[in-house]
């Protein structure tokens, strides 16, 4: 597959799509002084190329009464294990990533609860699992960098 080329009109489409998935084609058109039909294409072949991934909706978990966040080490009685313990982890629905990792942890895991008591659940949870050995639990205090755009543009930079 050949390599897709992103201009700068290209860019500054991300950079309005990264701040808002749902702003209309004809709203970026209008700022960037093109038609939307362009924008349209543009989108398509970095769809099309792979670039572009879907769309997806911030919540906001606060809001919504789940504002404990905390990071779950899995440590496994064997690594061979890895796809067993990956598809019970993903029947907790509390846990919203899990990386398989190298290091410290099989596992990785971010948990999003109401509190810690329904945090303590979540991660019995993970500990019942068979294989798993035990886990390690740290807690987030605050989130304070989740900036999708600074990558973004260190990328464009370099191409």
């Amino acid at each position: 597959m050949a390599k897709f080329k992103l201009d700068e009109i290209d860019h500054q489409i991300l950079d309005m799509l990264i701040d808002n998935t749902r702003i209309p084609f004809t709203d970026i058109a209008k700022k960037l002084l093109i038609s939307a039909g362009t924008v349209h294409v543009r989108v398509k072949k970095m769809e099309d190329a792979g670039i572009i991934k879907g769309s997806s909706l911030t919540l906001d978990y606060q809001k919504l009464g789940y504002s404990f966040i905390a990071y779950v080490g899995v440590f496994l009685q064997n690594t061979s294990q890895t796809q067993f313990v990956l598809e019970r982890i993903n029947n907790i629905p509390n846990i919203t990533v899990a990386h398989i990792t190298t290091g410290k942890f099989n596992i990785f895991c971010k948990i999003r609860a109401k509190n810690t008591t329904h945090a303590k659940d979540v991660i019995f949870k993970i500990d019942d699992i068979e294989g798993v050995y035990r886990t390690e639990t740290m807690i987030s205090l605050e989130e304070s960098i989740n900036d999708k755009k600074r990558l973004m543009h260190s990328i464009f930079k370099e191409m």
